[in-house]
Order: structure tokens, then sequence, then C-alpha cells
């Protein structure tokens, strides 16, 4: 080895140091969302933005979030968000989960929980648009409140990390929309809203039954229902125990995911198209095989991560936007090759963390 070419690699070292010296620490990647020009109204003109994401919490913040169930992926993929945001601030949570929609007043008792002095911000996904509201708003006297997801009441919330539900049930109907459209032969829909008085499932109707009203897609059976596997299993064999199977079923994640099964076993998958209203793990498996034709997705763990991220901003009083969430995109066979796996869907080896202080 020449010793001409030693000294001339280890200057080019030492500058390679310097710049990044100089440079500070390296940023986090921008994230591409859209931000509301009127704070927690939804159907205000957004903007889309390359978000630069804090660097690093100023201080071990603790944080206090509460989702409505983790019964299925959905959520599962805000949880990851939650947990890989947290280990990039140097924050930690503590995570509370309701059971369900149905269970408001355990909701209720977690949120006041949350008052505790150990806890510094609140994340919550709530189970009702507006029946938090008198604790929130107690709360809120106390401690920043980010909204996470689901849609509420915002008098007592700082922020909120989502998209609009409606834009996604608009977003599963124009698919149907799209296929069939007016004047061409009548088609039968069942719809699987989701729990009945979720803050969600309204959004998501509206936008859903907007979306195919000049179309030719008829709604012929509704089915409201929690959005366990189970129960939605349960309300798909109802449906097709009562009669003829219609041409469509659309709904929530879980439905589409049980509905590819029970329509195999009964000779008719394939005959009777499936859309989902959001994306998951196995509603992106069925699309992928073109078992479900389609489905929005909203970004979970993105909404996730940028949940945590306005928590921190909230309590370092760098709050720069009040109300941003990501862009909705539908997944169909033909667009799988370019869908964001990250920013949508948590790892295969991952499980719910309940507890995030800076472990791993």
């Amino acid at each position: 080895m020449s010793t001409a070419i030693l000294p001339a690699r280890c200057l080019r070292a030492l500058a390679a140091v310097a710049a990044l010296l100089l440079a500070g620490p390296a940023r986090a990647e921008t994230w591409p969302l859209q931000v509301f020009s009127r704070p927690f109204h939804d159907d205000s003109p957004a903007a889309r933005l390359d978000y630069a994401p804090l660097e690093h919490a100023a201080r071990p913040w603790n944080l206090c979030v509460l989702y409505p169930h983790l019964k299925d992926a959905y959520w599962l993929g805000v949880n990851y968000g939650m947990v890989e945001e947290s280990r990039r601030l140097g924050v930690g949570f503590d995570l509370f989960e309701a059971g369900g929609y149905p269970n408001p007043a355990r909701q209720i008792a977690q949120l006041r929980a949350c008052a505790d002095p150990r806890y510094d911000a609140v994340v919550v996904g709530t189970v009702s648009y507006d029946g938090l509201t008198p604790v929130l708003s107690e709360l809120a006297r106390q401690k920043p409140i980010i909204a996470v997801v689901n849609d509420i009441e915002p008098g007592p919330i700082t922020a909120k990390a989502s998209v609009p539900w409606r834009e996604m049930g608009r977003a599963a109907g124009l698919e149907l929309a799209r296929r069939h459209p007016r004047g061409s032969p009548p088609v039968s829909v069942a719809w699987f809203p989701g729990p009945r008085g979720a803050g969600w499932v309204g959004f998501v109707e509206d936008g859903f039954r907007a979306a195919i009203a000049d179309s030719s897609a008829r709604v012929t059976s509704v089915l409201y229902g929690d959005t366990g596997r189970e129960a939605q299993a349960q309300l798909v064999e109802q449906l097709l125990a009562e009669g003829p199977a219609p041409d469509y079923l659309v709904g929530s994640g879980p439905m589409a995911e049980v509905a590819i099964s029970i329509l195999r076993a009964r000779g008719e998958l394939g005959r009777v198209g499936i859309i989902s209203t959001y994306i998951s793990p196995g509603v992106f498996r069925g699309i992928r095989r073109g078992r479900i034709l389609a489905a929005p997705t909203d970004f979970p763990v993105m909404q996730g991560r940028l949940g945590i991220e306005m928590a921190v901003r909230a309590l370092e009083h760098s709050l720069t936007f009040r109300h941003a969430g990501p862009a909705i995109v539908t997944v169909t066979p033909g667009t799988t090759a370019d869908f964001d796996h990250d920013a949508s869907l948590a790892p295969a080896s991952f499980s719910a963390r309940f507890s995030y202080h800076g472990e791993d």
C-alpha cells in the first residue's frame, strides 16, 4: 500500500466528519401531509405539505394514550406508528384501550386516570364524537389533548391528527360508481358501516352514499356492528342466510377480511365483489390476490406518528399546525406495487405495545 495515499484518505475522512459536525444532527425525513386551512373543519380547503417533524423532544415527556380498541390491525398500525415515533423522539407513553365502541364509560374512566400528574399530555382516539366532551374539557385545563384518527367535538382539543372520514367513505363509493355508472344495469350492495353511534361511522356513511348517488349501485341491506372479526363474520353470515347474495359487500376492514372465506365456502367468491372502507394487512393481501377490489388507505402508521409528534410540539410550544393528516389514496389490484407499506401497516412481527418508555 502506498504511504502517499493514506494521508489523503485521512484528510477526506476528517473533512467528512467535520461537515457532519457543522451540519448538526440529521433531520428526520419529511412527511407528506395535508394541512386544513380551518383547524377541525374537515370540509375546509387543505394544502399539501412536506412536513418536517421535530428532530428530538426537549424532555422525556410521558404521554397518556387512549384507543377505542385493538380488535383489528388498523389500530395496531396506529400503535406501531406511536411506538416508532416515541422511540425516535425520546418520549414514553402508557396505552389504555376501551374494548370497543359500546364502552364510552370505560374510556371516560381511562381519561380521568390520564389526569395523573405523571402524564404530561393526552393522545386520544375516541369512541364517541361528543360523549367524552365534559371530561376532555376538564383535562384540557391541565394538559394538551391531541385527537388521533377518529372525529371528535373540537372544543377541548389542542390539535388533531386525522383525515376526513367522509372522504374515506367517498373513496370506497367512487370505486363502485366507476364500475357502475348511471345508466348501466343496477347492482345491489350490502353496506356494513361499522358500530352504530361511533363518531366516524356517520361520516363514512355520508361520503359513501354521496359517491354512489349518481351511479347504478343501490344499497339493499345495511348491517351495523362492532368492527371485531367475529362480529363482522356473524353479520355477513346473517345477510347470506336471509336471501340471495348481493352483488357487492362494502364495509370495514374486518368485514372484508372475513367475507373472503365465507364467500369462498359458498362458491360465490368472485361473483360477489368486496370493497373495504380502509386498509389492513388482511385487506391488502386480499387486494393483491384479487379477492378484494379496492380499499382507501389513510396511512394509520403515519397518523400514529403524527399524534405523538403533535403532542410533543404542544408541550414544547412549537405546534405549527393544529390539524393535519395524510392524503387518502385508494389501493386496487393494479396499484399494489406503489403501496406505501411503512406508512400504512405494522410489520407482521409487531405485537401491540401498551407501554413504551425507551426500553428498546
